[in-house]
């Protein structure tokens, strides 16, 4: 394949990372809630940290890294647990934290949100095999040149962050038009939901573990 044809590689692993983002999903509400505590920055980095999970994903599949995939599916129960506890306990925190704390988010929270989301986006070895799935109809397969795969894991993660940058952007715009009491409800809201998704994903790694 040509350099001419990288541009189009980039184009289909950012639509990829595009539609395998938009559905929603724990990390679309923790987004939601971060940026209505902490505006757009914050929202952001639980994106960047969910599209650097994506492209990890994009790799192993692309790549055929048979000794990632492989640990990924020895440990799936270990890592759904992981996931589903982090899930729970950044829901808790959510709930707990005042309103006039929310605002005071410094780079250290930034690096610590995108470190967790990452784990998080990690934590559903399920993912894999979606990605496998798309890249086989978008006729993006293994054996591809390292030049050719880095274009569309960058795409993947381009693809992505688009999203979270849209997705925090508008909820960002939309906090400062609403009231502060609406905002709060939202957030309440939102941190239940996320400790509901944590309790079904440890279900889920309750299930690998007895079934």
């Amino acid at each position: 394949m040509t350099i001419d044809a990288l541009p189009l590689l980039f184009a289909k692993g950012a639509f990829l990372g595009l539609i395998i983002t938009v559905p929603p999903g724990p990390i679309a509400t923790l987004c939601i809630n971060r940026s209505l505590r902490g505006g757009f920055g914050s929202g952001t980095a639980i994106g960047i940290g969910a599209a650097i999970g994506d492209a990890f994903y994009a790799l192993v599949a692309l790549a055929g890294i048979a000794i990632v995939a492989d640990a990924i599916d020895a440990y799936a129960m270990v890592i759904a647990a992981v996931g589903g506890v982090l899930l729970i306990a950044l829901g808790i925190r959510d709930l707990v934290t005042p309103p006039a704390d929310a605002a005071e988010i410094g780079g250290r929270d930034l690096a610590r949100t995108i470190a967790s989301t990452f784990v998080l986006a990690i934590s559903n070895p399920g993912a894999l095999l979606s990605f496998g799935g798309l890249f086989a109809g978008l006729g993006l397969v293994e054996g591809g040149t390292a030049t050719e795969t880095v274009a569309i894991v960058i795409g993947v993660f381009c693809g992505a962050m688009a999203w979270w940058m849209g997705l925090s952007g508008a909820v960002t715009l939309a906090r400062d038009r609403i009231s502060s009491d609406l905002t709060l409800l939202v957030r309440r809201i939102s941190g239940w939901l996320i400790i509901g998704f944590g309790a079904v994903v440890l279900g889920y790694a309750a299930a690998m573990l007895w079934g």
